[in-house]
């Protein structure tokens, strides 16, 4: 895991390109729009294209185990990458509008602090967050004089909410899933953040974070012309799309394993509706994972194909992005014991709640 210490380093994205450039000219957008029609076409071609490799170029046979586990994986890694390419570039020009100063700035304005919990979770959903940031984030939001409570709103909704597992959950298992666990996952941030804001836990914040002055100046504010944004979105998907491939393609692999392998009913047995413990068997086994919403959503497709329960899976999914043990020893760096179990057992709490309504309803 990487050591960050220095609140600038906080948006875990990519950085503004340093200088101004001269607008979108002509020939730039007629490129941009024949590059995006190329990507829908090969898109749609997918499917046909993985199952030609599994069974013509490979030669293996149709339903066999072996056979299924690689089409799923052939056609499932060149589809998430694509799509987290392309969503990656449109967020990161959308997040050249929030730098991590100016949306701590608008956290810290006077408001009712309930607002600020759903504007803190509202904000996760489009700005840079990773485990590796958590330590400089926390720190500059505490330094803003953002509340504690709102902060957490924010924290939990920006790795949970994220664009890229909304996007992906569209992609791989229909958007009304993705609505829902969008819906649900901000509910949780928001109430969460605002019971953990109730319950003034402030004086358990280590003692070195809240001497810190919020010292650096407002850089990255300043004007950007359009092909800037462009160069932004483009630093993004090299700078994300770097650190996650290979956490995508393991999780593909994964999901291409129980999609081949596991047999109908195994997981419908472990992770299905009729047993009350499989929700928190499911968030207790995703703990002490470690995968970002890229790397778990392909899994998360593979078990619901195998018969294991929508609100199961989510509640699996959702621990394993917000509740994960390598961000629990990062955030312990800046929280207290108290303050780090409180923040870990009402998220957990909420988690639960979203499995068993899902599990219900559908």
């Amino acid at each position: 895991m990487e050591h960050i210490t220095d609140a600038k380093d906080a948006g875990c994205a990519c950085r503004k390109p340093e200088t101004a450039g001269a607008g979108l000219g002509p020939g730039r957008i007629v490129l941009l729009v024949a590059v995006l029609a190329a990507w829908f076409v090969i898109y749609r071609q997918l499917l046909p294209f993985s199952q030609f490799l599994t069974y013509g170029v490979f030669g293996l046979e149709h339903g066999s185990r072996f056979g299924d586990a690689v089409e799923f994986f052939l056609y499932d890694a060149p589809k998430v990458l694509m799509l987290l390419t392309l969503v990656v570039f449109g967020v990161g020009i959308l997040r050249s509008f929030f730098t991590p100063e100016r949306t701590r700035r608008m956290l810290a304005a006077g408001r009712r602090e309930s607002a600020g919990n759903v504007l803190a979770a509202l904000l996760g959903i489009v700005t840079p967050f990773c485990s590796c940031s958590a330590v400089p984030l926390f720190i500059g939001f505490v330094a803003a004089g953002v509340p504690l409570g709102v902060t957490f709103s924010f924290l939990i909704s920006a790795p949970m909410v994220n664009e890229i597992a909304v996007v992906l959950l569209y992609g791989l298992v229909g958007w009304k899933v993705a609505a829902l666990y969008m819906a649900m996952g901000l509910a949780v941030a928001v109430v969460a953040g605002w019971t953990l804001g109730k319950m003034r836990l402030e004086r358990y914040v280590e003692d070195w974070v809240l001497a810190v002055r919020d010292g650096q100046g407002a850089q990255g504010d300043a004007p950007m012309t359009a092909r800037d944004r462009v160069v932004y979105g483009m630093n993004a998907v090299r700078e994300i799309l770097g650190r996650t491939w290979k956490w995508v393609l393991l999780g593909i692999a994964v999901g291409a394993g129980i999609h081949g392998y596991v047999p109908e009913g195994f997981m419908a047995s472990i992770m299905g509706s009729g047993s009350w413990w499989s929700v928190p068997l499911a968030v207790v086994i995703g703990i002490p994972m470690y995968s970002n919403a890229a790397g778990i959503v392909p899994v998360v497709e593979a078990l619901l194909a195998k018969g294991a329960a929508l609100g199961t899976v989510l509640a699996f999914m959702m621990s394993v992005i917000a509740l994960s043990l390598p961000e629990m020893v990062i955030l312990r760096k800046v929280l207290k014991v108290p303050l780090l179990l409180a923040f870990a057992g009402i998220v957990g709490c909420g988690i639960l709640l979203v499995g068993y309504v899902f599990n219900i309803l559908l």
